[in-house]
């Protein structure tokens, strides 16, 4: 299952989760299927990706898109959303390191990211950023 127009109102009432970059880029494009936490949670369902506003200093992978758009990741925004469907504590997926795996799908990346302060842990997207992400669902969408 795919997202459709159909399920904005859905997304929009899940939850948040902020990714250091390249990460956050990496999953709302489609190419990273875990992200991994110290912790786990119960929580399955849509889920907003939020670029926090610190690139990640470790070892990334041998991806090459990473280079390639290192220039053009957004900070301190909503880049996209997923959908959340398990959490591991092993996956065969060359991301997943632990020791909780965030098994996310349905990838998808919004043309415009939307300014927004981070938090810890799974969160409720705040009201005042709710008309620009509905916009960004809606164009991301319609493609």
């Amino acid at each position: 299952m795919s997202f459709a127009a159909a399920d904005i109102e859905h997304i929009l009432a899940g939850r948040v989760l902020s990714i250091q970059q390249p990460y956050a880029w990496l999953i709302v494009s489609g190419q990273k299927d875990i992200e991994n936490r110290t912790w786990s949670t119960p929580y399955r369902g849509p889920l907003l990706i939020h670029a926090g506003k610190q690139h990640y200093g470790g070892v990334v992978s041998s991806r090459e898109d990473v280079e390639a758009h290192g220039d053009v990741f957004a900070y301190g925004a909503i880049v996209g959303a997923c959908e959340l469907v398990d959490c591991v504590t092993w996956s065969d997926s060359e991301w997943f390191n632990g020791p909780f795996g965030f098994v996310v799908r349905n990838q998808l990346a919004f043309r415009e990211p939307v300014p927004m302060k981070g938090r810890l842990g799974l969160f409720p997207l705040p009201g005042q950023n709710e008309p620009a992400v509905r916009e960004q669902l809606r164009l991301a969408l319609e493609r």
